[in-house]
């Protein structure tokens, strides 16, 4: 069995794929422990997901809310960080398959595998409907979304047909959960505030952001009176919300929705989640959206060593699936690393898994925010000064709350958003007219010499 860095060694080793909310609270629960853990992901960061929609309407730059992963692996001995993809689990050979980004496939043996994969964007069967509705899961995606949504204004300037230039203008998000409703709010307010004075032949405040939900309201996760609550506060800032609403069609002209075409440039994803494909290799059964059905303890069979968190994980609760936030994620995470802690060193076994909910948030603009919590529900501009707090204090780094902290006073008082950039696609390498060969024959030219430059640009 290859241990995870590569190194011969009698350590047990752990091995924890993905490096969301739930993998890195896994791998710093395990800093005290005499184990070698190795954290994978296919990227070289950690993505603090409930921001992301704020660097797709360009109120954050992509550093604000994306961390190193090496940067929490320098402050934790018995931590190493790999970039790679794991694309298969052998159970039986405990080791897993993980492609490298130099194209080379390695075999990684460990005692104890943490699933922490996250989920993917479903479109319930229309993956077709990707190629014009793009969702909201990475960085890239959160620039692409930006370069697509400060696009169409720009494009919207130049045009000479009213009808294009509102189809330019109008905005389409499919599916009113947390993410579709905190991201129709922003495009709003960025069209009426950020925009407001920017273009000469352009009026951003006439823009359109339209939001669709099949269900019968927004937010369907929260208390209906709070959900009302956010409703109107989404006709204040000027989104239509069309409730019973489902996509048919996505095409680049936009959508249709039972029989009827909403034409509209951009078309964003906002709906469902299916788990990644790996948490199917984990040796439990999965449920309808590919998630984990693990057990009390989080793990896929009693004693297998292996386990599935955070959104990838499919867990019930006193009656109740525990919900995919990040908060799960984070508590997830700590619990598994503590229970493989508890069990290398003989201790007593781990009490089962119990969700703390600490309370569920969505900001609805500016000084508008819902907060559901066992203890209270409340909403408003209170509310929405508890969240901002809340966020900036769970950022990784000192780095990221200071930069947060500093962008939205700015944009608090100025109505201005400091990322409004569109990303330049790359450039191709410059291609050099070919140099002409100089004839033997050529009167004056001496086919062994080249032109004296300083003589022949000199006037006669």
């Amino acid at each position: 069995m290859t241990p995870p860095d590569g190194r011969a060694g009698s350590r047990p080793h752990v091995v924890i794929v993905g490096a969301g909310f739930a993998g890195v609270a896994a791998a710093k629960a395990l800093a005290r422990c005499d184990v070698d853990v190795l954290l994978l992901d296919r990227r070289n960061h950690h993505i603090f997901q409930p921001l992301l929609y704020q660097v797709a309407t360009a109120v954050l730059a992509p550093s604000d809310v994306a961390t190193p992963i090496r940067a929490i692996a320098a402050t934790q001995p018995n931590l190493a960080v790999e970039m790679a993809e794991v694309t298969a689990i052998d159970l039986a050979a405990h080791a897993l398959s993980a492609a490298l980004p130099d194209g080379r496939t390695r075999t990684i043996g460990f005692d104890y595998l943490v699933v922490a994969t996250g989920v993917l964007p479903s479109y319930y069967g229309h993956d077709e409907f990707a190629a014009h509705a793009p969702a909201l899961k990475t960085v890239g995606d959160a620039e692409a979304i930006r370069g697509k949504i400060l696009g169409a204004y720009e494009r919207a300037e130049l045009s000479d047909d009213p009808v294009e230039r509102a189809r330019l203008m109008t905005f389409v998000l499919v599916g009113a959960g947390p993410t579709g409703v905190e991201l129709a709010a922003s495009i709003a307010q960025m069209a009426r505030v950020t925009l407001k004075r920017d273009f000469r032949r352009l009026h951003p405040d006439q823009t359109r952001v339209i939001l669709l939900e099949g269900g019968a309201r927004v937010l369907p996760t929260f208390d209906p009176k709070l959900a009302a609550a956010a409703g109107r506060q989404l006709a204040r800032l000027g989104v239509e919300v069309h409730t019973g609403a489902i996509a048919q069609n996505v095409d680049a002209e936009g959508v249709v929705v039972a029989g009827e075409r909403i034409r509209a440039a951009t078309v964003l994803w906002t709906a469902g989640v299916a788990a990644s494909p790996l948490a199917a290799q984990a040796g439990a059964s999965a449920d309808r959206a590919g998630r984990a059905q693990v057990g009390l303890n989080l793990e896929t069979q009693q004693g297998s060593g292996v386990f599935v968190v955070g959104d990838a994980a499919s867990l019930a609760q006193d009656g109740k699936p525990v919900p995919g936030v990040a908060q799960a994620a984070l508590q997830q995470g700590a619990y598994v690393g503590r229970l493989i802690a508890r069990r290398v060193r003989g201790g007593a076994a781990e009490p089962a898994f119990r969700y703390f909910n600490k309370g569920s948030m969505a900001v609805v603009g500016k000084d508008f925010a819902i907060l559901e919590s066992p203890a209270m529900k409340m909403s408003g501009r209170l509310t929405w000064l508890v969240w901002a707090l809340v966020h900036i204090a769970t950022l990784p780094r000192l780095q990221n709350q200071l930069r947060v902290n500093v962008q939205w006073l700015w944009s608090y008082f100025t109505g201005q958003r400091g990322s409004r950039l569109i990303a330049e696609p790359v450039s191709a390498p410059p291609q050099r007219p070919a140099q002409p060969i100089a004839q033997a024959d050529s009167p004056g030219v001496d086919p062994g010499r080249r032109p004296n430059a300083a003589i022949a640009g000199r006037k006669a």
